[in-house]
């Protein structure tokens, strides 16, 4: 069974990695989610949305988005700093998050419709406005068309309600667990009840965006 990388995890490999003091990082974490902006050493924290489970953390350096990704607010509500914990075994976690970044299997050139179970790694290039609509739970729900793109093309993914607030055009996406489907004869990449999203810190080069010719 594939391990999954812990907010934990995730925020002692950042600590490490910019070498900022982990008691810092996570006062920071905690005021920023009350102010909705923080600074820690070099790295800047903005909180993009906030709701009673979690907030949506956006952690730059300088001019440079270095990850995006959800905070539990039971995880910011801890007594003893979480973020140290983790940081005894940043050797491990730098392991565990490398093999989380680089799972993926498939490109985008590689999608058929059928296809279950899909992991890849693609940039946000464009996020048209939401469409309200009213759905066969009889709810109504925010749905939207996300042109997402690797290095070998790009494709529409149907994202819903918190998933649309979450991302940010420019933003890298580990997406897990996907299947692709075709609605109104068009090819789009759909997350399920099982699916993940998340944001990644993007080691290697970026992805050079898709030139029509």
């Amino acid at each position: 069974m594939r391990s999954k990388v812990s907010v934990g995890e995730y925020l002692a490999f950042l600590s490490t990695k910019f070498e900022v003091d982990p008691d810092n990082f996570f006062q920071a974490l905690i005021s920023a989610e009350k102010s909705k902006q923080a600074t820690v050493g070099e790295l800047s924290i903005t909180c993009r949305s906030r709701t009673p489970e979690k907030a949506v953390m956006l952690i730059s350096r300088g001019s440079k988005v270095v990850a995006q990704f959800p905070v539990p607010q039971e995880f910011l509500l801890e007594q003893r700093n979480p973020i140290r914990a983790f940081r005894k075994t940043s050797l491990t976690n730098r392991t565990t998050i490398g093999k989380a970044e680089n799972s993926h299997a498939l490109h985008i050139k590689d999608l058929r419709t059928g296809m279950k179970q899909i992991n890849l790694k693609a940039k946000v290039l464009e996020i048209p406005k939401p469409k309200m609509v009213f759905t066969r739970f009889g709810n109504y729900a925010s749905v939207v068309n996300v042109i997402i793109a690797d290095e070998t093309g790009q494709i529409k993914l149907c994202l819903w309600n918190e998933q649309i607030n979450s991302i940010s055009i420019g933003d890298t996406l580990q997406i897990e667990n996907a299947r692709m489907s075709t609605f109104r004869g068009e090819k789009q990449l759909r997350i399920g009840k099982k699916g993940t999203l998340s944001n990644v810190v993007n080691l290697n080069a970026p992805l050079e965006p898709i030139r029509n010719s």
